[in-house]
């Protein structure tokens, strides 16, 4: 399994395999392996990466699971990503793919998820399966939309994305297993839920959503925050529109 908190806390502190591996003296294959295998350096090593990187080394590979707190409020975090760009590729690609058999999203605009990661043709294959899609986006002519893009510094931009997002979606807003929907709520966090996974990105005061901190959380049969944070989208999706289907 690839160590993908190694990955974005080297690109959050843009800092390549072979930079890296002239700090901590090693060879940048060792750190593609790091990368690659989740192998585990020796401790002071692990400490060396976690200076240069700007974290600390638990975060980049935490203890074995027989070591973590069982405590469920705090095993639900997997972790803590500084801004929503520094969530890798790879990373939305598997949690996407790997959907069996529920995806919820809550966004104003979201259309990055179609332009990176293909999501409309993703959507089509999995629906065919039974896989059920629950897209909540944004109505580009409420007052939360204007004033959100007002906020960002950006007037009629949110508005065109939104637009744009939900020109997509309509390809596939027909379909079984598919609903969308469009809502004019403040944003306080955007949720992407693949599953038993949720990424929470919440939102600042003049912040571009990907610039934000977003949480991982998994679902846990102890825990309270995946439920907290799904069922302020049951509220937001109960008093939704649904999109005109042809």
């Amino acid at each position: 399994m690839a160590n993908d908190r190694l990955r974005t806390a080297m690109i959050a502190a843009g800092v390549t395999a072979e930079t890296l591996a002239a700090k901590v003296g090693v060879d940048p294959k060792t750190v593609e392996r790091w990368i690659s295998t989740e192998r585990r350096p020796h401790r002071r090593t692990q400490q060396q990466v976690a200076k240069v990187l700007g974290t600390r080394d638990v975060d980049l590979w935490p203890a074995p699971s027989t070591e973590l707190p069982t405590n469920g409020h705090e095993s639900e975090l997997v972790y803590l990503y500084p801004s929503r760009s520094s969530i890798t590729g790879v990373t939305w690609e598997r949690l996407i793919n790997g959907v069996r058999q529920q995806m919820d999203v809550l966004v104003f605009s979201g259309a990055f998820l179609v332009e990176q990661y293909n999501l409309v043709p993703i959507i089509r294959d999995k629906a065919a399966q039974g896989v059920r899609f629950r897209l909540l986006v944004g109505d580009e002519t409420s007052p939360a939309v204007i004033q959100r893009a007002v906020d960002e510094g950006t007037p009629g931009g949110l508005e065109g994305r939104v637009q744009m997002m939900r020109r997509y979606l309509a390809d596939v807003a027909g379909l079984d297993c598919v609903e969308v929907r469009t809502h004019g709520t403040i944003l306080y966090n955007s949720l992407y839920r693949f599953d038993d996974d949720l990424l929470v990105n919440g939102h600042a005061h003049g912040g571009l959503a990907g610039q934000n901190p977003v949480m991982h959380l998994r679902r846990l049969p102890t825990g309270q925050m995946w439920q907290h944070y799904m069922r302020s989208f049951e509220r937001v999706w109960e008093q939704a529109t649904p999109e005109p289907t042809s």
